[in-house]
């Protein structure tokens, strides 16, 4: 029977300082960048979960020597053309739609089929995205009829640039074209909706051919073929998306503080912090750097005396896109009045159906929503009780709804109590999740 956590008493106030993992995204994008380079690269506080692991499996499959343990992370590389590829293998990027997606434009240069897999909810999402530019530099795809995984790639020899522009503002689709680009003759160019930009940086950092103009509503990036890439030394900052869990739970906890250290604030990530403020809720950054290249601070934030609704920008959807259920679930749920919230249909495009299952949770909660393909009204209640039985299951095991979840649930007291399942899916972005959670909870 699949594990579930019980939850019905609200948290304790706490003022303590807190550690989270490292960044998920960065995590990833070192793995493969380290697996091309021309050497030795480690990795401290690298992430250890699923997804990265996935990584790790995926390069040591194409022939990258890996040494892994709780100090330290050593990534062997060989090189632009150090990946071995054999016929017919299959690659498992298992949860991970950063890791497939990139994964495709780093193969695109073998003459052999390779076949891409994953768990049931990758497979269910849209490669779509992806595959059509990439097919521009020569590849070809054999795709499912619902043009997610397993999906079949053979790649070329003979690349060309392409000229793309990308739409949705993904960074996951702007990454693997940045890749592709990497291996390709000549120059190609991506107009590119506001995104993330850690692949970006990454290229800056190390010195490779990589030039970004940046617009206010897009940017135009340049890239061409890469000779060598140097190994990288890094200590992967915290994540803003598993912070941002802590964001919340101190926002609708009773005089409560809380300083979270060393995590990631690029701007393309910080669109939580943002709307919080917005709302109302005051987050402080401390210790501002920036660390090759990304920029990082110590986060500081304590309980507001009461929460602003919102009408939120939709400038701030593609930096926020991560967090936004867990900003349903909490502080717009509580919050004195209406809050919208629209051109979010991204979110239903995830590792689960995102902005359905806000309202259904939303509903369970006793919280008012309207909902349409890619927006949600949230009548917020700041005299909010909850003293029903409420189950949090057959959500794809998408680790975001059960956390989501769990803050809710220690935010909002229910006698009645949450039983929220599959706390196993926490293992693919954020193990020690509970950990903190419990470390909030003592008295210590």
């Amino acid at each position: 029977m699949s594990q579930v956590i019980i939850l019905k008493k609200k948290i304790k106030k706490f003022n303590k300082e807190i550690n989270i993992p490292g960044d998920k995204s960065l995590s990833i994008r070192w793995v493969l960048f380290s697996s091309l380079a021309s050497g030795i690269s480690t990795s401290k506080n690298l992430l250890i979960s699923e997804d990265v692991l996935a990584a790790i499996n995926v390069v040591k499959k194409l022939g990258i020597k890996v040494i892994l343990n709780k100090k330290f992370c050593k990534i062997y590389g060989k090189g632009m053309s150090g990946y071995q590829y054999k016929e017919n293998m299959s690659l498992n990027a298992k949860n991970s739609g950063t890791l497939g997606r990139l994964l495709l434009g780093l193969i695109i240069n073998s003459t052999k089929k390779i076949k891409l897999i994953g768990d049931a909810s990758l497979s269910k999402r849209d490669f779509k995205r992806v595959t059509y530019p990439l097919s521009k530099f020569g590849v070809t795809f054999k795709m499912s009829k619902n043009n997610g995984l397993p999906l079949i790639i053979k790649g070329s020899k003979s690349l060309k640039p392409i000229k793309y522009i990308e739409k949705k503002g993904s960074a996951q689709c702007k990454s693997s074209i940045i890749f592709a680009g990497m291996r390709t003759d000549g120059k190609t160019i991506i107009k590119a909706k506001k995104s993330r930009s850690h692949t970006e940086i990454l290229c800056k950092y190390l010195r490779l051919p990589l030039k970004v103009k940046n617009k206010k509503r897009f940017d135009l990036i340049e890239v061409s073929k890469v000779k060598k890439i140097n190994p990288i030394n890094y200590d992967v900052p915290s994540d803003i998306s598993s912070a941002a869990f802590f964001l919340a739970l101190t926002a609708l906890s009773n005089n409560s503080k809380l300083l979270i250290k060393n995590v990631n604030i690029n701007p393309n990530r910080i669109g939580i912090v943002s709307i919080f403020r917005k709302m109302g809720i005051k987050i402080n950054f401390r210790n501002k750097r920036i660390y090759k290249g990304e920029k990082i601070a110590d986060i500081l934030t304590s309980s507001p005396e009461n929460i602003k609704p919102i009408n939120c920008p939709i400038n701030l959807n593609s930096s926020a896109i991560d967090e936004f259920l867990v900003i349903f679930l909490t502080v717009a749920a509580k919050a004195d009045g209406v809050s919208y919230f629209k051109n979010l249909s991204e979110l239903n495009q995830k590792e689960s159906p995102r902005l359905k299952w806000a309202e259904k949770i939303l509903k369970m909660m006793g919280v008012k929503t309207i909902v349409t393909n890619d927006s949600i009204k949230i009548f917020g209640n700041p005299n909010l009780k909850i003293n029903k039985k409420i189950v949090i299951k057959n959500y794809l095991k998408d680790h975001r709804v059960f956390m989501a979840s769990v803050i809710a649930a220690l935010s909002f007291e229910n006698k009645k109590g949450w039983y929220i399942y599959d706390k196993d899916s926490i293992k693919t972005s954020f193990p020690n999740f509970l950990t903190i959670i419990k470390r909030l909870n003592s008295e210590k």
